[in-house]
C-alpha cells in the first residue's frame, strides 16, 4: 500500500466522508467460476487450464495463477488430456466442439445467467427470427452469445446502429443483450429498435444480469453526494466500466482502479465526500484496502449505502460436485 502523507492537502484534519454503494464487488456468478477453478484444482492438481480470463480481474487471475491454473487464449495452447474450464462469459458451440473433438477434460464456468442468452438466441433463431444483439463488439461474451446462431444474429452497438438497421423482416425480428450493460443505455438502444421493428420481440426476462442492474442502481443512490466516484474493478471489466460511465454521465469526476495503490492522491484535492463501489468481478477485499488506504490520508467517515441485499445462488456444474454425470453434449439446455 502507497504512504501517503496528509500535508499534502489544504483540507488536511478535516473529516472525509466514504460513501459505500451496496451492493458490490462479487455476485453470485462470479464467486461459482472462482470456485469452480479452484475445486478444479484441488481435486485435479496443477495445471488446471483456462480458457481466457475466468472473470475480468487482474487479482483474481494473479491469485488463481499462483495457485496452478494457466490462462490461455484458445484451445490450442491446451495440451493434449488436460483439463480446461471455460470462463464465465461463456463459449460459442464451435469452442465446445473443438474441445470434445480433442477429448479434453472440459468443465463448463459459463455464468448461468449468460447460459439463459444462449439458450434464448438457439431459440428465437430456430424460429427464424433476426435476432438482434445489443452489446460491444470483441467482448467474450457477446463473441460466444453470437456464435450460437451465426447466420441469424447482428450484432447492435448504439441507437444509431439500430435506427440504420436493414435486411431484417419486421415481422420476425427479437433482441437480446449482453449482461453487463448500461441500463439506461440499452433502453435507448432498445427503443431505436423499437421504432425501426414496431413489432419488436423481446425475452421473457431482462437479459441484463441482476446483479449489474443493482450495482448501476445502487452507485445512483450515492452519485449526486460524491465529489469523486472509485469503482475497483478492472479495464477489461465491462460492468466495472460502465459504473465509471454512469458517474461521468451523472457529472461526477470517476476513476476506475484495480486495487488502492492506483489511486492517484492529488484527486483527492478538496474532495469530501468519496463514492466507492466495486463491480461485480473485483474481489471485496480490494474495497477494504481502498477505504484503509483513505483513513491513512485522515480521518474518515464510512456510510454503507445498501439498497437491497442479494441472496443469490447458483450451483457448481457436476463435474467439480463430485458427481462426472452432465448431458451428453455438455452444454446448458
Amino acid at each position: 500500500m502507497a504512504n501517503v502523507s496528509s500535508d499534502k492537502y489544504e483540507d488536511s484534519g478535516v473529516t472525509r466522508r466514504v460513501l459505500l454503494a451496496g451492493p458490490r464487488s462479487f455476485c453470485a456468478g462470479v464467486e461459482r467460476a472462482i470456485e469452480i477453478v479452484e475445486r478444479a484444482l484441488e481435486s485435479r492438481g496443477a495445471p488446471v487450464y483456462v480458457r481466457k480470463q475466468i472473470v475480468h480481474n487482474v487479482t483474481v487471475v494473479d491469485d488463481l495463477a499462483e495457485r496452478g491454473a494457466v490462462f490461455v487464449d484458445e484451445l490450442d495452447e491446451v495440451p493434449d488430456d488436460s483439463t480446461v474450464v471455460f470462463s464465465a462469459h461463456g463459449v460459442s458451440p464451435a469452442v465446445r466442439e473443438e474441445a470434445d473433438r480433442r477429448g479434453l477434460d472440459v468443465i463448463d464456468g459459463t455464468c448461468p445467467l449468460v447460459a439463459k442468452v444462449h439458450a434464448e438466441a438457439r431459440r428465437f433463431a430456430a424460429r427464424g427470427d433476426t435476432v438482434v444483439l445489443v452489446g460491444h463488439a470483441g467482448h467474450e461474451e457477446v463473441e460466444g452469445t453470437l456464435g450460437e446462431a451465426p447466420e441469424s444474429m447482428v450484432l447492435v452497438q448504439t441507437a444509431e446502429e439500430a435506427r440504420a438497421l436493414t435486411g431484417a423482416d419486421g415481422r420476425n425480428v427479437s433482441y437480446l443483450t449482453q449482461t453487463t450493460l448500461a441500463v439506461d443505455e440499452t433502453a435507448e438502444v432498445v427503443g431505436a429498435l423499437r421504432e425501426r421493428f414496431p413489432l419488436l420481440q423481446e425475452p421473457p426476462s431482462d437479459d441484463i444480469c441482476y446483479a449489474t442492474t443493482n450495482r448501476q442502481a445502487a452507485l445512483k443512490a450515492i452519485v449526486a453526494e460524491s465529489d469523486l466516484v472509485l469503482v475497483v474493478g478492472s479495464e477489461n471489466s465491462s460492468n466495472s466500466v460502465r459504473l465509471v460511465e454512469m458517474a461521468r454521465r451523472e457529472d461526477t469526476r470517476a476513476e476506475l482502479i484495480d486495487r488502492a495503490a492506483d489511486i492517484r492522491p492529488e484527486w483527492l484535492q478538496g474532495v469530501r465526500t468519496v463514492g466507492l463501489t466495486a463491480g461485480a468481478s473485483a474481489p471485496p477485499a480490494l474495497v477494504t484496502e481502498v477505504v484503509t488506504w483513505l483513513e491513512a490520508l485522515g480521518p474518515v467517515s464510512v456510510e454503507e449505502r445498501e439498497i437491497t441485499r442479494e441472496n443469490i445462488h447458483f450451483d457448481l456444474p457436476s463435474a467439480v460436485r463430485g458427481d462426472t454425470r452432465r448431458p451428453a453434449d455438455g452444454r446448458p439446455s
